[in-house]
């Protein structure tokens, strides 16, 4: 039996909005780093987003409503982004074997190759601007990011193409 020390139970209010604060300037603050350094450059962070998400796909693809799916982007946006990346040769769209209505999103050679460049680029950066920590903290942030995540994962909604996770949260 252990004792309750405060510290396992839930955060307070206070407890609660201080590390979403913390958190949330952290991850400006990394992204203004990334973008100041060039990381994604010729892109767009989001841009390059998409093209990482597709690189970790089976086969490179991924339906434009996964794209969406945790993405802070709307279909209309994620679509005019493809639409860039398609022009610019890096994906191609593709209808959706299995639902002829769909389309699917595909890298393309040419699209893999900066992706693993730019993506060279970031982990080294990344690297640097979390020298601060140690190996340990950084396992530790990872660890609670990923629990955060995880227990606050909206239900894919496949089945209503028409809703969004951020009408869930509503």
């Amino acid at each position: 039996m252990s004792v309750a020390t405060g510290l396992d139970r839930p955060p307070t209010p206070r407890a609660a909005s201080a590390a979403w604060e913390a958190l949330l300037r952290a991850q400006a603050s990394l992204m203004a780093g990334f973008e100041a350094g060039g990381d994604f450059d010729p892109l767009s962070a989001r841009e390059y987003d998409v093209l990482f998400r597709l690189a970790g796909a089976p086969g490179g693809r991924l339906a434009m409503r996964e794209l969406v799916t945790g993405a802070l982007v709307s279909q209309p946006g994620i679509s005019r982004l493809v639409d860039r990346l398609t022009a610019a040769g890096l994906t191609r769209r593709e209808p959706d074997a299995r639902d002829g209505r769909a389309i699917v999103v595909v890298l393309t050679p040419r699209g893999r190759a900066l992706q693993r460049e730019l993506g060279r680029r970031h982990v080294r950066s990344i690297t640097a601007r979390l020298a601060p920590l140690s190996e340990r903290e950084a396992r530790l942030l990872q660890a609670l990011c990923t629990r955060l995540t995880d227990a606050l994962a909206v239900p894919d909604h496949a089945d209503r193409p028409d809703r969004t996770a951020w009408e869930d949260a509503s």
